[in-house]
């Protein structure tokens, strides 16, 4: 597998330095400090989201050091102490870090990332951390719902030519892979993650040859066991399909191949795909596949499907490597609480008039609760990490947007989705393959209710906060508007 790791120690924001510089000249830069890594919207007004990026943090954080080019480069800023400049020559991550597993159906508000670590340490990976979890979440979710638009036919992620920036077509890949593609054009994508790589032609080979017949011909001599011919460059229904047909009983059939492919790219999908079925039909041409693309997201796709398009294959481009409908995930960096002297954890809490953005304090874990007999997740509940849910007792759980609505279980299951990654520095926690976290994000569409995965209007997913941290909650946010009220007084 390709190696293509870069140092990008300095890919953060300017103000994680100055910060850092700022903590240590305040000696709080040994203090713990706890930080959540959660968003607060699902793209596209869906009910849940994928999250995707892990294995890009952990990597980083394994190789997180500052070269001598970096502090040099700092030096000549004529910002930093010279003592903060040795710190970060030897700089190195060495607290503990946990995460729910890339693949996970996730909600708004759950800490996806917490992060317990010194000052310096936990403020300094924020930048790369939301990075890698916003763009992959964002385009892991995007298609997981082309590929249930799908409802079953494969989906290849063709986006690079339109992704912002090569990091972004090749991770764009492995996130549309874990969400549910079948493959991707990005040939770099299989080499380094193994994406696997499909591709045929374009229209420039169409338009090399003197007719379009004789570059099908030529394309299926060169490409016997891979034959997908573009069949728009001219007329679909009057040269494009005639000529494919042709080629295929001239070229495959004499050598017993029966595999083969078209496709089309503008156009009415649905009626030149019913038209080009009727005509692959009527040769025997019944294994040929139809491939459509064209600007297509998980609607039209929906859609034309609904209308009886006889499409096999979606080749999806710009609407999903930048997800064009809602292009940011939204995921923020906060800290939730601090360790004092004597290691007590003292909650910390952002407070605005913005209701939205008022955040969860505290050092917590998540627990999903499954109905024993349907194994569907009924609610997620956000505990103090000090808690344990017993699921032999009921337990009555509160919708967060509408505080009268309630719902009580006891037949369930309770799993926490916070796995350990890091422990005092140290990967604790083994990285799954690219196939194995797909066959989670399956297992965990599978285990949601329908209504939580519809397109428009879906059900409102619960996610709690357990009575303890509830109250942690309250009472810090009247402690603290009563503390801030009295000084804006005076």
């Amino acid at each position: 597998m390709k190696n293509i790791e870069r140092n990008l120690t300095m890919l953060c924001d300017f103000y994680e330095l100055t910060m850092a510089n700022g903590y240590l000249k305040c000696g709080i830069c040994e203090q713990y400090t706890y930080f959540d890594v959660f968003y607060r919207s699902n793209p596209d007004n869906a009910g849940y989201a994928i999250v995707a990026g892990l294995e890009q943090i952990v990597k980083y954080i394994n190789n997180l050091r500052f070269d001598k080019e970096d502090i040099d480069y700092l030096r000549k800023k004529n910002f930093f102490d010279e003592e903060f400049l040795a710190f970060l020559a030897s700089f190195e991550f060495d607290g503990d870090m946990w995460a729910v597993p890339e693949g996970t159906v996730v909600f708004p508000g759950e800490p996806l990332i917490v992060v317990k670590a010194k000052a310096i340490q936990a403020q300094f990976i924020e930048t790369y951390i939301l990075m890698m979890l916003n763009h992959q979440s964002l385009i892991a979710t995007k298609a997981c719902r082309i590929s249930r638009a799908a409802d079953g036919r494969a989906v290849s992620e063709f986006g690079s030519r339109r992704a912002q920036g090569a990091d972004a077509a090749i991770l764009g890949a492995r996130a549309a892979y874990i969400g549910g593609c079948s493959s991707t054009a990005c040939t770099i994508a299989d080499l380094v993650y193994g994406v696997p790589a499909t591709g045929t032609m374009a229209h420039s080979w169409v338009m090399m040859f003197d007719d379009e017949y004789t570059a099908f011909k030529t394309y299926c001599e060169i490409y016997p066991n891979n034959a997908t011919l573009l069949v728009d460059t001219y007329n679909i229904l009057e040269s494009g399909v005639p000529n494919a047909i042709r080629a295929f009983k001239e070229v495959l059939l004499p050598k017993g191949i029966t595999k083969c492919g078209i496709r089309l790219d503008s156009g009415d999908i649905t009626y030149l795909s019913k038209k080009a079925r009727k005509m692959l039909d009527e040769a025997g041409l019944y294994d040929c596949k139809i491939v459509a693309s064209n600007s297509l997201d998980e609607y039209i796709i929906r859609d034309i499907i609904r209308q009886g398009a006889q499409i096999d294959l979606f080749g999806v481009g710009e609407r999903l490597i930048t997800s064009r409908s809602n292009p940011v995930f939204g995921g923020v960096y906060k800290l939730v609480a601090v360790e004092d002297k004597e290691g007590n954890i003292i909650p910390k809490i952002k407070i605005s008039e913005n209701a939205a953005k008022v955040t969860t304090p505290h050092f917590k874990k998540i627990y999903r609760l499954r109905d024993k007999e349907t194994g569907k997740a009924e609610a997620d509940l956000i505990c103090l990490h000090s808690e344990t849910v017993d699921d032999t007792k009921p337990i009555e759980i509160f919708d967060p947007e509408y505080t009268w609505k309630r719902k009580t279980l006891d037949n369930y299951t309770a799993e926490e989705l916070l796995v350990k990654v890091f422990e005092k520095g140290k990967q604790v926690y083994t990285l799954p393959s690219l196939d194995e976290i797909k066959a989670r994000r399956q297992r965990e569409i599978e285990g949601m209710w329908e209504e939580v995965l519809r397109f428009e209007n879906p059900h409102n997913y619960y996610v709690d906060l357990s009575q303890e941290l509830w109250d942690v909650k309250n009472n810090l946010l009247v402690t603290m508007r009563h503390k801030h009220s009295k000084k804006n007084k005076q």
